[in-house]
């Protein structure tokens, strides 16, 4: 019988504060979001999650709050769903009230961590289009292109990661910036070093007049010498795991296959 008051009070709660609040059922919606998203913004970014979702182009202020209301919200929806599941199995209040805990710390730095996941993979999305973009970025140069012509022509023409980051550096000159501004602004935006190595040289280039071909032709080869280590590098550790099965299942079948008669007529 406690079990099902401490199970409905811990639903009704959240009810009861809505009711609370008015009776106006949009209005108290819109208003809890709206505390949710001044609590958020006031909350310290210890973690860099500003700076990751900057990375991912999720700029600005609101995605922020939206990313810690949605990690409020799943440590708060695991933590009750927690708490009511172990009440109804008949575990004492202490215990079901730390587990929960334990559950709701759990799913916080799983969303954390998560979102880290993201930013490594959008990393490998960009440098594994980088030596193509850049052999694009090449040719339309010496083809007699501009560099803010030949980055425009590649952001409307090529898809991918990359291609979006030309568009935004596109749209910074259109707002006013200077070119080589707005390739240091992606170069510190992508935490790549190969990238950023690549923008550093193009900006100096283009400030102190050097040839660009040369300097583009150089980064191209050397972004495809990275590429194929780090394709050789993945190869060889799926061999490796590949022969994971085929040392710890395939051979001790044949071997057993093998000593079985032997066994059998012992």
């Amino acid at each position: 019988m406690l079990t099902i008051i401490c199970v409905a009070l811990l639903f009704s709660i959240p009810g009861a504060y809505l009711i609370a609040r008015g009776n106006n059922g949009a209005h108290s919606s819109s208003e809890l979001q709206i505390n949710a998203a001044f609590y958020a913004s006031k909350t310290r970014d210890r973690s860099g999650v500003r700076i990751r979702l900057e990375e991912l182009g999720r700029i600005g202020e609101r995605e922020y709050e939206n990313f810690r209301i949605r990690q409020a919200l799943y440590c708060v929806a695991s933590a009750v769903s927690s708490i009511s599941l172990f009440l109804f199995l008949g575990k004492n209040f202490p215990l079901s009230f730390i587990l929960s805990v334990l559950i709701a710390s759990t799913m916080y730095i799983y969303i954390d961590r998560e979102l880290s996941t993201q930013v490594k993979k959008y990393r490998s999305n960009l440098e594994s289009e980088f030596p193509a973009v850049i052999e694009m970025l090449t040719l339309a140069i010496s083809a007699g292109e501009t560099p803010l012509s030949s980055i425009m022509r590649i952001s409307q023409s090529a898809t991918g990661q990359l291609p979006k980051e030309f568009a935004r550096v596109v749209t910074d000159v259109r707002n006013g910036h200077s070119l080589h501004e707005s390739l240091d602004s992606m170069g510190r935006r992508i935490k790549s070093v190969l990238i950023r190595r690549f923008v550093d040289a193009l900006v100096t280039a283009t400030l102190r007049g050097a040839p660009l071909v040369e300097v583009l032709t150089r980064h191209a080869s050397e972004a495809r010498s990275v590429q194929r280590n780090r394709v050789l590098s993945a190869a060889g550790k799926a061999e490796i795991s590949m022969m994971i099965p085929v040392v710890f299942l395939i051979l001790p079948i044949s071997i057993l296959f093998a000593l079985w008669p032997s066994l059998a007529n012992l």
